[in-house]
């Protein structure tokens, strides 16, 4: 690995610990250049799951690309990492379970909506404005109504 810090190469693992499931193993590292600590993850490489998007490209998937998009949506909100990361582990877990070799965009979408509106009712509605495209205010107070009601 190589340092985020000073980019040397040279580092040791202080810690291992597998995540939830056993899916990836969690090390954290120092660099024995500048004694810089961080955090890597492993995880068995699976053949090559694609993504169909929306508009019918296919994107290899991206556990690094779905951890992106919920820190933004939890960004500045109660929520810690490793509750991101137990929710991308069992997102990855079903979509690996469900799917060979494509999984479509609105699965993802859909698994990611239901784990934040359980998790938080703000993160939930910042991830379904762009998720669902809000184009007008009223699609977002709908969104919220909804969400009041129980619905």
């Amino acid at each position: 690995m190589r340092c985020p810090k000073c980019g040397a190469v040279e580092d040791k693992v202080i810690d291992s610990r597998a995540s939830r499931e056993g899916a990836t193993i969690r090390r954290r590292r120092e660099c024995l250049g500048c004694s810089f600590r961080f955090t890597t993850y492993e995880e068995i490489e699976k053949e090559g799951l694609m993504v169909i998007k929306r508009d019918g490209r296919r994107e290899a998937f991206s556990r690094e690309k779905l951890m992106a998009g919920l820190k933004k949506a939890c960004q500045k909100r109660p929520v810690g990492n490793q509750v991101i990361e137990g929710i991308v582990d069992r997102i990855m877990n079903e979509v690996n379970e469900m799917y060979d070799h494509e999984v479509p965009w609105t699965d993802l979408g859909e698994r990611v909506m239901r784990a934040l509106r359980d998790l938080d009712e703000v993160a939930y509605v910042r991830f379904a404005s762009v998720y669902r495209r809000f184009q007008e205010a009223t699609e977002f107070v709908s969104e919220v109504r909804k969400l009041e009601g129980g619905t």
